[in-house]
């Protein structure tokens, strides 16, 4: 069974939890899709687009300099930036997504390359590349929010509500 965006609305409703993008080469997308979904608004707390490294760098409260230097395009700037989603908003989970849509290579990288960062404060500060997301552009950033938004929810379903402390066996 595949994950979609309807699905992730209904488990954080169901778990009174929150949910904020990240988002770099999506601009917008993943909180779009979300947001397409009816009720909503109880779960999607708001969005980052940090397009530029400059705005980024804002965000993320990092000199370019250091940004450039692990990558725009890698998994601690990914998890940096959901971490920052989850700050700046307050939501319980942060979700970053930052890569090549191409149609160039961006630091080496290839179109299609993809680091997806997952934030719950407390929980899981996570990185997952991402690759062979398709060739053209469009394709690439649709495929990127369909397998964010599913490999969220499969982790989501794996811990405790915010509210539910884990106990010393689950350690």
């Amino acid at each position: 069974m595949t994950f979609t965006e309807s699905d992730l609305v209904a488990l954080l409703t169901e778990r009174h939890e929150t949910v904020a993008f990240c988002e770099s080469l999506t601009a917008g997308l993943a909180s779009a899709t979300i947001a397409s979904v009816p009720g909503a608004s109880a779960v999607l707390r708001g969005g980052l687009i940090t397009y530029a490294t400059e705005v980024k760098s804002h965000f993320l409260d990092k000199p370019v300099s250091e940004i450039e230097r692990v990558g725009v395009v890698s998994g601690e700037t990914a998890v940096d930036m959901a971490r920052a989603a989850a700050a700046e908003t307050g939501a319980d989970w942060g979700l970053g997504l930052t890569g090549v849509a191409g149609p160039d290579k961006q630091e080496g990288k290839e179109p299609g390359t993809v680091f997806l960062g997952i934030y719950s404060a407390g929980r899981i500060a996570q990185s997952f590349c991402l690759r062979d997301l398709g060739t053209e552009r469009n394709q690439i950033r649709k495929a990127t929010v369909g397998v964010a938004i599913a490999q969220l929810g499969a982790i989501i379903k794996n811990f405790p509500t915010s509210g539910e402390q884990i106990s010393s066996k689950e350690r």
